[in-house]
């Protein structure tokens, strides 16, 4: 490569045809890790110098950071931050402009630089890299040899080259951030994907009853979950929860909360035992501090239920021969606060036609445009309107006028609904 300090007419060519190749060669990766070393060594071969350090601003101090340290033979150089003027680097950081030293050792400016007496440095060169006027990091170079003596010549090529290298960083950096969220968006799809998985793929029967459900989250993932299996004696079992926390926190404990939740459900002698069982697994084997709402019922022949409320939302029983309603007891608390859990087991008698609404407040919290709650005396509108169609009808029902409610609202919970409707008929 011609010498850029070289004498006659063509120096400014030399360094636009230097700048040329240097800019060509960077732009030839994405790779940051790439690029960042070929920057230093593409600097140690335009300056001749012995050694070369390039260091870039954190994302979130903005302190600096060593990323390249190579000799003048391109091998890396072991703790950096030992080999370096202090002074000239905070100097350059605070100025954020170019530095040059031909005469280290004696320069008024850095007397007071141990560093610079210790490593026995002569001739430095520090240069601001900048993109946008944005101080991003910077190019350090030095040299103990007489020889290597630096000019303003290699000053301004090496300036000129850092504003090209700022641009090939900052470009790697957007390819990488966009690499790495097309990657947390497949392993995001992946996860909802696998928690959707977790709910049943088809609700069990149970001769006289109609149960549709509908799972919906805010984010990726979600807290909430529904659960139906079968128990022993012609009986299901029905779970509507909803974890403390959103996002991914949540849909782990999620998929612990309805695996425990199922496991004590099926050995359990009682609803109350099942959810107290899962309630001291929880405070034992995990140290999250989230905590979950259950609503357990267990569904019987012959419109019976017995249900267990551990903090939830009141499910809505809905009378559809009488046109009346009521929202069942809230009771308990959450599982994962205390080992001790209060929850009571209440009977239900459902008459044919009857329906009971179990939900997440994701619902009843859906807000519009103007910030009001959609609330329960909406939901009960919305099945009572219903209330002749099957549980499937219900529940489309219910979706629509939250949905006509909400508006251009965005959804700010996770949403969890489940509808039982006691037909009678066996």
């Amino acid at each position: 490569m011609t010498d850029p300090t070289s004498s006659g007419p063509g120096p400014k060519l030399a360094h636009l045809a230097t700048l040329y190749e240097i800019t060509r060669t960077l732009n030839s990766s994405l790779d940051l890790d790439e690029v960042l070393h070929n920057i230093m060594d593409r600097v140690i071969e335009v300056t001749g110098a012995e050694r070369g350090f390039l260091m870039l601003c954190d994302d979130q101090q903005g302190e600096l950071e060593f990323q390249v340290a190579r000799g003048i033979d391109r091998s890396d150089l072991a703790s950096p931050a030992f080999q370096v003027s202090t002074t000239i680097i905070r100097e350059v950081k605070q100025s954020r402009k170019a530095l040059l030293t031909d005469n280290a050792q004696y320069d008024e400016r850095f007397q007071r630089g141990e560093s610079i007496m210790v490593l026995g440095l002569r001739s430095i060169l520090c240069v601001p890299i900048l993109v946008k006027d944005r101080f991003i990091g910077l190019v350090y170079v030095d040299n103990r040899l007489h020889a290597g003596l630096f000019n303003e010549e290699h000053r301004d090529l090496l300036t000129a080259f850092a504003s090209q290298a700022g641009v090939a960083i900052e470009n790697a950096r957007l390819y990488q951030v966009a690499v790495e969220k097309g990657r947390m968006e497949k392993e995001l799809q992946m996860a909802k994907d696998i928690q959707r998985g977790l709910l049943p793929r088809e609700l069990p029967a149970l001769p006289g009853y109609e149960i549709a459900a509908d799972w919906r989250s805010a984010r990726e993932v979600a807290g909430d979950f529904y659960d139906c299996f079968e128990l022993n004696g012609d009986k299901l079992g029905l779970v509507v929860a909803d974890v403390s926390d959103k996002g991914a926190p949540a849909a782990l404990f999620m998929a612990v909360a309805r695996s425990l939740i199922r496991g004590t459900a099926i050995t359990a002698a009682t609803p109350e035992e099942a959810l107290q069982r899962a309630n001291l697994t929880i405070l034992t084997d995990t140290q999250s501090g989230m905590f979950v709402t259950v609503y357990y019922a267990i569904i019987e022949p012959g419109g019976k239920l017995t249900g267990v409320n551990a903090g939830h939302n009141r499910p809505l029983h809905y009378h559809t021969r009488a046109g009346t309603h009521e929202f069942l007891p809230r009771g308990g608390r959450p599982l994962g606060w205390f080992e001790t859990l209060p929850v009571k087991a209440l009977p239900i008698q459902l008459d044919p036609g009857d329906i009971l609404v179990f939900y997440t407040d994701g619902l009843t919290e859906s807000e519009n445009v103007r910030g009001e709650p959609y609330g329960e005396d909406r939901l009960v509108e919305a099945v009572r309107a219903a209330a002749a169609l099957p549980a499937a009808g219900v529940m489309d029902a219910i979706t629509r006028s939250v949905t006509a409610f909400m508006g251009a609202a965005p959804p700010f919970d996770d949403t969890t609904l489940v509808v039982l409707r006691y037909t009678g008929q066996v």
